[in-house]
């Protein structure tokens, strides 16, 4: 169970790291500046992962009215509260990546 959530955190953390450092570096080129290319690829990146923290926490709280409403309407979407909590943990996780990422190669290439 443990290894499971540790390889759908990890993975979507790893994947973000790299988005993170290679859209550094494009941004870079389009904006002209390490710093200004910094600031974009970490706000994006919290951009996700407030987005995944907010839908993590609002599966949640949410999860027995979607389920109680596709109930009484009779129509099965296939929305479980498991699904979209994963889904968020990964949004969150990405998001988490670039940030880190984005924030390692500043650092890398002297844009401090």
């Amino acid at each position: 169970m443990f290894e499971s959530r540790l390889r759908l955190v990890g993975s979507a953390l790893a994947v973000g790291l790299v988005v993170g450092a290679g859209g550094l570096v494009f941004a870079i080129l389009a904006l002209g500046s390490v710093r200004d290319a910094s600031e974009t690829m970490f706000v994006l990146g919290a951009l996700a992962f407030g987005f995944g923290l907010l839908g993590w926490s609002g599966s949640i709280l949410a999860a027995n009215s979607v389920e109680a409403m596709q109930e009484h309407l009779d129509a099965a979407s296939g929305w479980t509260e498991q699904n979209s909590r994963r889904a968020m943990a990964r949004i969150g996780s990405f998001g988490f990546g670039v940030m880190v990422g984005s924030a390692v190669a500043t650092v890398a290439l002297g844009g401090v």
